[in-house]
């Protein structure tokens, strides 16, 4: 028997990402599967708000037993850009956009410590559910790497000396602060 859960999003690379940590047990649909093109106003001023108002307006919408996540990137330098507006720091949702302003805003910075924050608000028969994970890391100078989205091909997780674009998938998604919510919220699922 598999668990069917619509994940908020529209990004086929979270989805994909996500369904791979979940597993068989799990069926991952998007927004797209459902037949949701509505633009959900991402308008929190945090990452628990943010993934708040997209689970809820899945859960009031459609009906469905529904998860979203809201995470991005805190820079210490950058007093902890881009934080909620990480997927469209530079005004767009383009992801070379957004990482180039990264790395022009740290030009010539040393300290260049920074972490993903990801936050999972899971509703079921309306009840809400949160997920947090975190992982520590650098910012490096130049993008290095192939795989990943988004800001991956310039951090690198602490205790590692690749980027999260350089790692094989497994890898990343062990570490990384989706992975860690995930399997939070995996557990979750097993004690029920």
């Amino acid at each position: 028997m598999s668990v069917e859960l619509v994940f908020a999003t529209s990004n086929t690379h979270k989805l994909q990402e996500v369904q791979f940590m979940m597993g068989d047990k799990f069926m991952i649909k998007s927004l797209h599967d459902i037949g949701c093109n509505d633009d959900i106003a991402e308008t929190g001023k945090t990452f628990h708000e943010n993934a708040t108002l997209k689970s809820t307006y899945i859960y009031q919408h459609f009906g469905l037993h529904c998860f979203a996540d809201d995470s991005g990137l805190e820079i210490d330098a950058l007093g902890g850009e881009p934080g909620v507006f990480s997927a469209r720091y530079s005004g767009l949702r383009n992801d070379e956009e957004n990482l180039q302003l990264v790395l022009n805003k740290m030009t010539g910075i040393e300290c260049r410590n920074a972490r993903f924050k990801c936050v999972i608000s899971l509703l079921l028969d309306g009840i809400e559910h949160f997920f947090e994970g975190a992982v520590e890391g650098t910012i490096l100078t130049e993008k290095t790497g192939d795989s990943g989205f988004g800001y991956d091909p310039i951090f690198m997780p602490d205790g590692y000396s690749k980027s999260f674009a350089d790692m094989p998938s497994k890898v990343k998604n062990s570490i990384s602060h989706r992975g860690r919510a995930v399997s939070k919220m995996l557990d979750f699922f097993n004690n029920i």
